[in-house]
């Protein structure tokens, strides 16, 4: 029931059969090509006309942050496991190495999430799920605090961004061997001098 006491209408089907098709077409396209695929091969592929994916989809950030949603079951069992560790030391460094998986899903990625982050525009899709990592980012950075692993001046937004940076290098082909060098610098920056190895 709606706001005004209406029974709303379901959807029709051919229009939630349409938005399923565009998702999981976009996610393949994204997989393959990078975010800065062509969203009208998308539409094609899917077997619709650019005027409905838009109608869906105004923005590609839109149509971004819907497929980023539909990924989001593994992280957040990820982020689950993070929350059951009571290291809060090894809490944010697990949580950072799930958030660069999940930021290096698609080649591209991190530029419109950090682009996102950074205007905190509300009508930016991307936003939200930006706020959201930040949160919670500084949530575990709060916590590995309080239990002396990690500098007083150190933000969740300070270390979104690390993790961003390390997405966007390792979408570059980057060896895991330099982005492990790459994960140690970050960590050796945020660590208190005397909970460092």
């Amino acid at each position: 029931m709606s706001a005004n006491g209406k029974v709303g209408r379901r959807p029709r089907v051919d229009v939630q059969r349409n938005r399923a098709a565009l998702l999981e077409t976009a996610q393949r396209h994204f997989l393959r090509y990078g975010v800065g695929t062509s969203l009208e091969a998308v539409a094609k592929e899917a077997g619709v006309g650019p005027a409905t994916l838009y109608r869906h989809f105004p923005t590609r950030e839109a149509l971004l942050a819907a497929v980023l949603q539909t990924r989001s079951e593994e992280f957040m069992a990820r982020r689950a496991d993070i929350e059951r560790l009571d290291d809060a030391g090894e809490a944010l460094e697990r949580w950072l190495r799930a958030m660069e998986d999940y930021l290096s899903a698609f080649s591209g990625l991190p530029d419109p999430l950090m682009a996102a982050a950074r205007a905190q525009n509300a009508d930016n899709p991307l936003t939200i799920p930006c706020d959201i990592l930040i949160t919670a980012t500084g949530q575990y950075v709060r916590a590995a605090q309080r239990a002396g692993h990690v500098r007083e001046s150190v933000q969740g937004y300070d270390l979104f961004l690390a993790a961003c940076s390390v997405a966007w290098i390792k979408g570059t082909g980057a060896e895991e061997e330099s982005l492990d060098r790459l994960r140690a610098l970050v960590t050796s920056g945020y660590q208190e001098q005397d909970a460092r190895p």
